[in-house]
């Protein structure tokens, strides 16, 4: 049965093409263990492009725009789809139930499409600046330590909905079992970002954890709790907190 979580998740957080199976209770009680083996992927993936410029001694300007949209395109945009949701919902500045419509609504408005941009645009000098430093690899694990940290909001806040699609996706989660998953997800993040470079790596776990604690207070003070939505805005901004801290603390080396 944890195998079948495992093949979910993939299915759920990603477009990696793996065996289909119907949702039933014992999956879905798991599916949210598995969530940070999509990072896992990301950050394999990010290495051999890092091992692939390296050698043929392609341009930083190139090697961080293909890292910068790499992960965009493994998750399927799903969670950037939540972050655009949730800045067009934090920029109507209305009442919590109406940014809730706001962030239901399928049309997109015109904050969701300036903030995508200046998120892509700010990844994209991450990259750079990463690799022309020597320290990308520090930042491989940052996938995971995101999706462990999304997961365990997840399941440890409060849900702004009961029938959206956080709700039923970890609404039937053993909560035991997942924060153990998660948290070891997260431990072996952390201890791998600290061994490649223990400031620079030091640096990224800091801002990420900060940032972990803003979202629960932005969104119990917006929202009322968090959504799915949410979730993806927060993972977004968690990986870009964690270049930012990498970035920072490479360059205090």
């Amino acid at each position: 049965m944890l195998l079948k979580a495992f093949w979910a998740a993939l299915s759920a957080y990603s477009v990696i093409p793996v065996p289909q199976y119907e949702w039933e209770d014992d999956i879905t009680k798991y599916l949210i263990c598995f969530f940070p083996a999509v990072g896992i992927i990301i950050g394999l993936l990010q290495c051999g492009w890092i091992f692939l410029c390296s050698v043929f001694l392609i341009s930083p300007v190139l090697y961080a725009v293909v890292a910068a949209v790499l992960p965009l395109l493994i998750s399927g945009g799903i969670h950037m789809d939540g972050f655009m949701d949730t800045v067009d919902a934090l920029a109507s500045h209305q009442s919590t139930e109406r940014k809730l419509e706001i962030m239901k609504d399928s049309h997109c408005g015109a904050f969701a499409v300036i903030y995508c941009g200046v998120y892509i645009l700010l990844t994209l000098g991450l990259y750079h600046e990463l690799f022309v430093n020597g320290i990308a690899g520090a930042m491989l694990p940052v996938f995971v330590l995101s999706r462990a940290l999304s997961g365990l909001c997840a399941v440890n806040l409060p849900k702004a909905r009961k029938d959206g699609m956080l709700s039923s996706m970890t609404g039937n989660t053993d909560r035991k079992g997942a924060i153990l998953f998660l948290v070891l997800f997260a431990a072996a993040a952390c201890v791998v970002m600290a061994l490649w470079g223990f400031v620079s790596g030091l640096g990224g776990i800091l801002f990420a954890v900060f940032w972990t604690l803003q979202y629960r207070r932005l969104a119990m003070k917006n929202f009322g709790g968090v959504t799915g939505d949410t979730a993806g805005f927060f993972l977004q901004l968690c990986e870009l907190f964690a270049l930012l801290g990498i970035l920072v603390g490479g360059m205090l080396l």
